[in-house]
């Protein structure tokens, strides 16, 4: 099932989900047509389980970036040295615009859908809890403004990274530049910088 989960996936990062055919996937991964239904009980709990799969793929990516920045930070000016660019690095670049869109793209199915709701809310809790831990250690050190709740703080930069995917469908969208700019200005208002 791995195998059809695998080419469902790789057709949603290409395609809209009304143009997938299970008979398709299943000529192209040698898996039985009725294994596939068996396993996943309908067209769509087949995509749903690759949509839950590409959701856990990319938030699994970011918790690793982010972890591995904040954890090795070991005094304030290298924590916000390291953070501060994230925020580019997230919003910038036509890799990243895709990975929003199909992210945004997942979220917006699982509003009517709530089996996938289910399956992606697991993936969603797993990044905020992610951020809320950097939050609170940073908190902690003194790095991180503490008037602020530490899952607010882990939000509120998601949707600082993510709110970029209704600016990407805009006819004159903001430059690169100017959002990164913007980003590490409001970014900054975090950080517990020196007055």
């Amino acid at each position: 099932m791995q195998a059809v989960l695998d080419a469902v996936a790789a057709r949603l990062f290409e395609n809209d989900e009304s143009l997938i055919r299970i008979p398709d996937i299943c000529e192209a991964t040698g898996v039985n047509y009725g294994s596939v239904y068996h396993h996943f009980g309908s067209r769509e709990g087949v995509i749903d389980a690759a949509y839950n799969q590409i959701f856990q793929q990319l938030v699994e990516d970011d918790i690793a970036i982010i972890s591995q920045v904040s954890d090795e930070a070991s005094s304030f000016e290298e924590f916000v040295f390291s953070m501060a660019p994230l925020t580019g690095m997230f919003s910038m670049g036509e890799e990243r615009r895709q990975r929003r869109a199909l992210r945004v793209r997942i979220v917006a199915a699982a509003l009517t859908r709530p089996e996938l709701r289910a399956l992606i809310s697991v993936s969603q809790e797993r990044i905020t809890a992610e951020l809320e831990r950097i939050v609170a250690n940073a908190q902690g050190r003194g790095w991180v403004r503490r008037d602020m709740d530490r899952r607010f703080i882990a939000a509120l930069l998601q949707v600082m990274i993510f709110g970029r995917a209704l600016d990407d469908i805009s006819v004159s969208a903001v430059s690169d530049q100017d959002w990164d700019a913007g980003m590490a200005l409001l970014f900054a208002e975090l950080f517990n910088l020196p007055k």
